[in-house]
């Protein structure tokens, strides 16, 4: 008796798919995952615009043709909120170049209400009555729930798409297009390339807004913590001339978009781009220093705050040596030491230890000792044992006459950090990465990635983090930034952009294999797939290029600023 139970058979018409509950869902074989999803929409909190299939990260589009582990990516997760808001730029071209086919939009930078700031060029800037009419066209093409046409093409045949619709920017970024397709999208007539995935059809971008502002206009949206609501649109004027001023940095350096770096280093300019972002940066740093020296007799405490990554550590040692060269001998202060004791410490909603809120600082004694570093009293400063969890004594100071306190931290920008009685003898610094150099004019490269690039080279160097570990970790990190530092970034006196056009060229070699190591699977691939194949597109350029004292070098290692301290207090 033949006891083998194994037989060639014809496909069934139904396949499964398991979700991470342990529930199962059959449904006819080639059905896209937004049929198998549609029956879970009344019981998810956020709009599904994404599918994991065996961690892969694909589109709702995708086919299911066999058994498989799926996970809904949903509006309040990081993927999601990328796929939704790149759709929503898309939808906003097609708009705009059905409306005003002679001129050009440029999306530029996020905004910290949730909304990326548009200019458009070779015309004025929209009128209130064309940002209206630009929304309501944008609204019929939602209500028609149009779909998302993609297909993949030869780079030939892109360029030759592009140059025909005269932009350079795009032509110039696939000459350097590593693999030989690109994917393209239309909608309707409008075509692009857009570097990630996106929503099936238009049906999906119900939740949006046009607003103008400063010579442009904000296209708005959702923010993770609410879905399917905008928030109010805040104000941000400082934050918006950082960035135009870098944007003007990049016409200095004649490289507005990747493509054009790309162009320069093949043209063997990179030594000049770094020593012009170099000085860039060293000039705008000195004027810093000047504007402090000039209130010298008022500005005793000058506080630097910033996202992670964003090399405030070199920044404010930069920022002493320039107030040394005029005269003025600050003293570092270290706001870590003035952790409160472990068992203090605040927690999360989750259990954890909150190291960052405002709550892990012993605020009390920081700003008595303040006020008495100011009045040239002698103090015992804190000195924090991580390990132990617990604030030591340190050194005993005194500040000569007219010394200058630097104290870095991320909650350097908050009005709650000092004592009401030293607000008007402050000086506030905010310094991010606040990228500008974008893919082309509809492609952003975002802040974030930059700090994450930077963080997890940074990691693996001096901590021995692998890239697993620090992506494992950022979400968290992110969560600080939004409620701790982001809100206060306009209290800053000034801001610094710590940004520097070359940079990517010169982290992209250096963190692939570290990315390449995250094993397939795991929650972080998804996120290291996505930053490899974002990286790719930028020639290398040599490390050893990067001068010794650069904003970079806290990240790459060999900075000759590691060890500086200002002595004589």
């Amino acid at each position: 008796m033949d006891d083998n139970k194994v037989r060639f058979a014809k496909p069934a018409e139904n396949v499964q798919v398991h979700l991470p509950d342990g529930r199962t869902l059959e449904g006819t074989r080639g059905s896209s995952m937004a049929e198998f999803f549609s029956c879970l929409a009344s019981e998810l909190t956020a709009p599904v615009v994404g599918v994991v299939v065996n961690g892969e990260l694909h589109e709702l589009t995708y086919p299911v043709q066999m058994e498989a582990n799926v996970q809904p990516v949903t509006m309040a997760d990081s993927d999601g909120a990328r796929i939704y808001r790149r759709s929503l730029n898309f939808l906003l071209e097609a708009a705009f170049y059905k409306l005003f086919p002679d001129a050009y939009l440029t999306i530029d930078h996020s905004v910290a209400s949730g909304g990326y700031y548009c200019q458009v060029r070779e015309r004025k800037p929209l009128t209130q009555a064309e940002i209206e009419r630009l929304q309501s066209e944008m609204l019929d093409l939602v209500r028609q729930d149009l779909p998302f046409n993609r297909r993949e093409v030869s780079i030939a045949e892109a360029i030759t798409y592009f140059e025909k619709h005269h932009f350079g920017d795009k032509v110039r970024l696939l000459h350097y297009r590593s693999k030989p397709y690109v994917t393209l999208y239309n909608l309707g007539d409008h075509v692009d390339y857009h570097h990630g995935y996106m929503v099936p059809s238009t049906g999906y971008l119900k939740w949006f807004a046009l607003s103008k502002l400063n010579g442009g206009f904000t296209l708005r949206f959702p923010r993770r913590h609410s879905p399917t609501q905008l928030d109010p649109i805040e104000d941000y004027p400082q934050l918006l001339n950082t960035f135009r001023q870098y944007g003007n940095w990049l016409e200095r350096l004649g490289i507005e978009s990747v493509g054009a770096l790309d162009d320069a280093i093949k043209a063997g300019r990179s030594r000049e781009i770094i020593l012009v972002s170099e000085a860039l940066h060293e000039q705008h740093i000195a004027l810093i220093a000047r504007q402090i020296s000039e209130k010298r007799d008022n500005a005793r405490l000058v506080l630097v705050s910033g996202p992670s990554s964003s090399g405030k550590t070199t920044f404010s040692r930069r920022l002493a040596v320039q107030l040394l060269a005029l005269g003025l001998s600050p003293f570092a202060l270290e706001m870590d030491n003035y952790f409160v004791d472990r068992e203090q410490t605040p927690r999360d909603e989750t259990g954890q230890f909150d190291f960052e809120s405002l709550g892990a600082l012993n605020l009390d004694k920081l700003g008595r000792q303040l006020q008495q570093l100011i009045a040239g009293e002698e103090v015992q400063l804190p000195r924090y044992n991580f390990k132990e969890g617990r604030q030591l004594e340190g050194d005993v100071v005194r500040l000569r006459p007219g010394q200058i306190i630097i104290l870095e931290g991320i909650h350097g920008l908050n009005p709650r950090l000092i004592p009401a009685a030293l607000t008007d003898q402050s000086f506030k610094v905010y310094a991010s990465a606040l990228t500008q150099l974008n893919l082309d004019r509809h492609n952003r490269v975002s802040t974030t990635d930059s700090r994450l690039v930077r963080r997890i080279v940074r990691d693996a160097r001096e901590r021995g983090y692998s890239a697993t570990q620090t992506i494992n970790r950022w979400e968290s990190v992110r969560r600080g930034e939004k409620l701790h530092i982001f809100p206060y970034q306009e209290n800053a006196d000034v801001m610094f952009n710590s940004a520097l056009a070359y940079e990517l060229a010169v982290l992209s070699p250096i963190i692939q294999p570290l990315l390449r190591q995250v094993a397939h699977g795991t929650p972080e691939y998804i996120e290291t797939k996505r930053l490899l194949a974002f990286l790719e597109w930028f020639q290398p350029m040599d490390m050893e290029w990067v001068p010794d004292n650069s904003i970079l070098r806290e990240f790459v290692g060999g900075s000759i600023l590691k060890d500086f301290k200002v002595w004589g207090a």
